[in-house]
């Protein structure tokens, strides 16, 4: 896509936030990047979702988190707010692994209370198999500081689009932030579900074959592809 789609998809990421109730006042954030110029967008520290405009993102380096000039950004639009305190952690994951084009980052209440306990969200639910295929895992505490935080999701990721990070929050990543806002919207929506069933009794997961079917079905035929 060009960078005024990306500039467009990385705000109504943001904006799908609070919409879909995985955020609280001005916290969470969205990214994109665009590999071809190095560039990333995201959203800028302490600013509410409600007076946030496409053209308040913050343009930063992939290289190295510095502020994009004006002249160096394909729409020529360079906002003067500072980026997310949590850029760095977006920067790493996009620097980790080429497939990502989005991140976006929660602590959205259902999600946050599992991460909190340090458990992982079982995969007992056929559409936690599509999406996620496989349990939603949750990384071990870390601080954050430097590299842990990405360094923690990198070890712990399953294949799916999520994790939990334990005492934390969530972290969702996919091929452009609208995905991962959609991965984001699932995770909650899977660990507020899975809550419930525990209060009625023992829950367990899909069988390992079983997984493996819904994840290849769902990857494969579903949609309009």
């Amino acid at each position: 896509m060009d960078f005024k789609q990306l500039r467009l998809d990385v705000y109504n990421a943001n904006v799908g936030l609070p919409r879909a109730r995985l955020v609280t006042a001005h916290s969470g954030n969205a990214s994109g990047v665009d590999r071809e110029s190095g560039l990333v967008l995201i959203k800028p520290s302490g600013v509410d979702y409600d007076t946030l405009k496409p053209e308040d993102l913050a343009v930063v380096r992939l290289a190295d988190g510095s502020p994009a000039d004006a002249s160096e950004v394909p729409d020529r639009i360079a906002s003067a707010l500072k980026p997310s305190v949590d850029t760095i952690h977006h920067l790493l994951l996009y620097r980790a692994d080429d497939s990502i084009g989005g991140v976006i980052h929660t602590h959205s209440n259902f999600a946050t209370a599992w991460a909190a306990a340090g458990h992982a969200i079982p995969c007992a639910l056929t559409a936690m198999a599509d999406e996620f295929g496989d349990e939603i895992p949750c990384a071990p505490y870390v601080d954050n500081q430097g590299k842990n935080i990405a360094d923690a999701i990198m070890k712990c990721r399953r294949r799916g689009p999520a994790i939990l990070l334990a005492n934390h929050g969530v972290f969702t990543f996919a091929a452009t932030a609208l995905a991962a806002l959609k991965a984001a919207i699932m995770v909650e929506d899977a660990a507020k579900t899975m809550f419930i069933a525990r209060q009625l009794g023992k829950v367990s997961s899909l069988p390992p074959s079983e997984i493996e079917k819904w994840w290849g079905r769902y990857h494969s035929t579903y949609g309009q592809k």
